[in-house]
């Protein structure tokens, strides 16, 4: 399957609505209890939300994006809910794509930013969301979703970042030009791990680092379902540390991730008004 081949266009028929349905259910099973239904998929397209999808030559449905559109504080945003696409349809850039075109939808008819959650100890979707698309971190939710069933979550609290995705082509732009930034200075790239004797030692520190890293697995989604004790202790220390940071003024840059190296590193960088003394 080729990139060139696929096409990206919103969803038009009950056919194609349906196989919004059958798709869910073959990535997530049965049992999936946020599946979202024909009708709603549908009843969303007609007050502004999008249902778009991904089509191959043969015009087989492999991947698509759902979200919601409304109103915060008198401008017009968008909640991306769902993006799945399916196993032999991964690694062509179809998720990237697909968001994008999502992106321009929200555009034309006015909206101003884009908002959706992920686990942040899923990095691969950390640096698709920090490296390539330029978003910033609007929230920490701790527990988001409450404890599902659901064996990608591991039977733990679904803690999950907030990010925000500018409709402003200039806004993203400066983002990702951030993130690149942080990526190639050697002041971020060896910046302090926030751990939690680092976060007790600094607490009485005059001043803080400009950069600081929090660690996280590299594969959090295996360790969701093969090792849920060792993935709450992730949860656990990962929730500190991105927390205390965003308190003390610091925002997530990028992503960090090493090939052969069994961890990533978020780099939380102050920008120099936020660099002052701590707050006692």
């Amino acid at each position: 399957m080729q990139p060139g081949t696929i096409e990206i266009r919103s969803i038009s028929s009950h056919e194609e609505l349906r196989a919004c349905v059958d798709l869910q259910i073959d990535i997530w099973g049965e049992s999936f209890t946020d599946l979202v239904p024909a009708s709603i998929l549908k009843i969303a397209q007609r007050v502004g939300g999008v249902t778009a999808g991904a089509f191959d030559r043969a015009g087989t449905l492999i991947g698509f994006v759902f979200g919601l559109t409304g109103v915060e504080r008198g401008r017009i945003v968008h909640w991306s809910d769902m993006l799945a696409v399916r196993p032999d349809g991964r690694n062509l850039g179809l998720g990237r794509k697909l968001k994008e075109y999502q992106r321009d939808l929200v555009r034309s008819m006015g909206g101003e930013v884009i908002y959706w959650t992920f686990d942040p100890l899923v990095a691969r979707n950390a640096h698709i969301n920090f490296n390539r698309l330029g978003v910033r971190v609007a929230e920490y939710a701790e527990n988001m979703y409450g404890v599902t069933e659901s064996a990608l979550h591991g039977g733990l609290p679904t803690d999950r970042i907030v990010v925000a995705w500018s409709t402003d082509d200039g806004d993203t732009a400066g983002r990702i030009a951030e993130a690149q930034r942080a990526l190639s200075s050697s002041d971020c790239r060896e910046a302090p791990v926030a751990s939690d004797d680092w976060i007790r030692d600094v607490a009485d520190a005059s001043i803080l680092p400009h950069c600081i890293r929090v660690q996280v697995p590299r594969d959090g989604e295996a360790l969701l379902l093969e090792d849920p004790s060792r993935a709450l202790r992730w949860r656990t220390s990962a929730r500190q540390a991105i927390r205390w940071g965003l308190e003390h003024g610091y925002s997530i840059d990028a992503l960090m991730a090493e090939n052969g190296d069994a961890y990533a590193y978020y780099l939380m960088t102050r920008t120099p008004r936020q660099h002052l003394t701590l707050d006692r």
